[in-house]
């Protein structure tokens, strides 16, 4: 009976490490994701703006000296 409580101790440790791994796991993939979906909204916006075309690009103002 004490080996069988031995080994249920020793499972319930490394599921309680194994648990640990993957909840570290899952919250460097959000970040990820949160990265990765800031970047495609301003590429999409960039895209946006090219598919107007370049009358529609904002313009540089030309210094007052030229």
């Amino acid at each position: 009976m004490e080996d069988r409580i031995t080994e249920l101790e020793i499972r319930l440790a490394l599921q309680d490490e194994l648990l640990d791994t993957l909840n570290a796991t899952v919250a460097q993939q959000q970040l990820q994701l949160t990265r990765l979906q800031h970047l495609l909204a301003e590429m999409q916006g960039h895209i946006r703006l090219l598919e107007l075309g370049p009358r529609n690009l904002p313009q540089q103002e030309i210094p007052p000296h030229y």
